[in-house]
């Protein structure tokens, strides 16, 4: 944020050069200062960042998606939060299994702290997706699953504020991206547990 305020400061003098020559030497004294910033910007987990988005982002559409389908086959949110959470919990050992491999073959990372990422920022996600279902009645399944989805778009808009600010991304294109995978594979897996109830003719 303050790398912009820079930026904005060194526009305004821009403009004004032509009228007042000192404005040069006050704009190369800005410049310096907005490279002095963005050298400051070298925070530990930007370098970690595609290990946050792969756990984050495959936990939002791997939960979201199993929960969405949980949600119309089992119909009782108590048995839907026990089944997300041992989805979960066996999935973010899964996928720090595969960080850890993936991160032994880049030789830049430390394949310890990249499976350590990857797995807190997946079941992190999971905790909070799961949540809904732990503190709604047995028969509000799909009050949670709304809520649940509200959760999702919530984490992914302040994962990609946070992106838009220190990668200097546009934020709509990273927000939509994200909440549209998300939703479109929870879509699909509602209708998914719908047919799968009715065809295997289970009901709990």
């Amino acid at each position: 944020m303050l790398e912009y305020g820079e930026s904005r400061g060194i526009n305004s003098y821009r403009s004004e050069i032509h009228q007042i020559p000192e404005v040069s030497q006050i704009l190369a004294d800005e410049e310096k200062h907005e490279k002095i910033l963005m050298n400051l910007l070298d925070e530990e987990r930007l370098h970690y960042i595609g290990d946050i988005i792969l756990g984050m982002n495959d936990a939002l559409v791997e939960l979201t998606g199993s929960l969405a389908g949980y949600t119309l086959a089992m119909q009782n949110s108590k048995i839907i939060a026990m089944a997300g959470l041992i989805t979960g919990i066996s999935a973010t050992l899964s996928m720090a299994g595969s960080g850890y491999l993936s991160a032994r073959e880049d030789k830049s990372k430390n394949a310890v702290k990249s499976t350590i990422i990857i797995g807190l920022s997946y079941f992190i996600t999971v905790v909070f997706l799961i949540f809904p279902y732990l503190i709604f009645p047995a028969g509000a399944y799909l009050w949670a699953l709304a809520v649940t989805i509200l959760i999702a778009l919530m984490i992914i808009a302040g994962f990609n504020f946070y992106i838009s600010v220190a990668k200097d991304r546009p934020f709509g294109k990273g927000f939509w991206s994200m909440a549209g995978i998300s939703i479109g594979v929870a879509v699909i897996s509602f209708a998914v547990g719908y047919v799968v109830k009715h065809v295997l003719g289970i009901s709990l």
